[in-house]
């Protein structure tokens, strides 16, 4: 086969299309304090600051060697535009939503000019000036909170959980508006040159919410989230998600990035069969940050052989992992394929 340019590969890979080799990327955040201090772009910065963001974001290709380029760094950008309050995080630790707009669902109100708030024009403008660093043949994923998730920070997790048993038709509403807000966001960054679009999705775990809710009211909005935006679409959740993953493949993602907590990974692509692929699953806590640069390979390899078809870190790559780590997960691939 001809050589592919990266775009090419991943765009093939998550669709299912022959590629020349295994894609390595992370679908999931990749911003670490290696490559803050080599940059100068630094968080908190680099959440806010459009020049910054696309630093720091290109570094994890030019220098770490991950053959995409992801961007933002969290999962509060959308929730702020929507009213959530955000604590910005320090160096090595993420934004997080300190409180939440609504009590109930009487009163939802989608910001007419949703795109112009908070971060989110930022992050737009970052896109731009990633293509102008890196040109088109680089991919840019482009990383958003999912609408279960986006629903929690809405009203409160302890209440989103409390109205899972208890209101189920507010939480059925909440979550509806999410995912509208979640759509209009994703194709902003679709049309500003984003090539895919990872969801991480944590408040949607098995962890936190049994499967059969995820089944009745989780998975027909995740659908109509992923079918409804113009480009290709990666869904992360956190934790073990073997009894979810049947109903996950039924969402409409091209991809599905997993966790090494999935520990039956050649199970994992049976289950999800032809409606799917399986991005993942080297761990980001007990690999990439505690692990050394033969551990990166011997868990990557592993992945492999058990047939992901993108090779990632199973969840967000921690900030204080060391760069070196990150560049072993390409290695690893060219070791594998030699």
């Amino acid at each position: 086969m001809t050589d592919l340019n990266p775009k090419e590969r991943l765009l093939n890979a998550l669709n299912r299309e022959p590629v020349d080799k295994v894609p390595v990327v992370s679908v999931t955040q990749t911003a670490i304090v290696d490559l803050m201090d080599q940059t100068g772009a630094e968080w908190p910065e680099a959440h806010s600051d459009a020049e910054k963001m696309a630093t720091l974001a290109v570094a994890s290709h030019e220098i770490a060697g991950l053959e995409a380029v992801r961007y933002p760094y969290c999962l509060t950008v959308l929730a702020e535009a929507m009213g959530c309050e955000v604590n910005m995080g320090t160096k090595n630790r993420q934004p997080s939503v300190t409180d939440h707009p609504y009590k109930d669902v009487d009163n939802l109100v989608m910001p007419d000019d949703l795109l112009s708030n908070g971060r989110i024009p930022a992050v737009l403008e970052a896109t731009k000036m990633i293509i102008d660093k890196v040109g088109d043949k680089i991919p840019l994923v482009a990383g958003m909170e999912g609408p279960v998730t986006l629903a929690s920070d809405l009203v409160s997790v302890k209440k989103f959980m409390k109205w899972s048993i208890k209101k189920p038709d507010d939480l059925e509403t909440i979550l509806d508006f999410a995912t509208d807000a979640c759509i209009v966001y994703a194709n902003a960054l679709a049309d500003a040159g984003a090539d895919v679009i990872c969801v991480p999705d944590p408040v949607a775990s098995p962890d936190l919410l049994n499967p059969e809710t995820f089944d009745k009211m989780l998975k027909p909005r995740l659908a109509r989230f992923a079918e409804g935006v113009k480009c290709p679409m990666v869904l992360h959740v956190c934790g073990n998600v073997t009894p979810i993953l049947d109903m996950m493949a039924d969402c409409k993602f091209e991809g599905l990035s997993i966790e090494e907590k999935v520990a039956d990974l050649k199970g994992a692509i049976k289950t999800v069969g032809d409606r799917a692929v399986i991005v993942g699953n080297v761990s980001s806590p007990f690999t990439l940050l505690s692990g050394d640069v033969e551990k990166v390979k011997a868990e990557s390899k592993d992945a492999l052989e058990g047939g992901v078809a993108v090779l990632s870190p199973g969840c967000g790559i921690a900030p204080n992992t060391p760069v070196e780590n990150v560049k072993a997960l390409v290695e690893a691939r060219n070791e594998y394929i030699a």
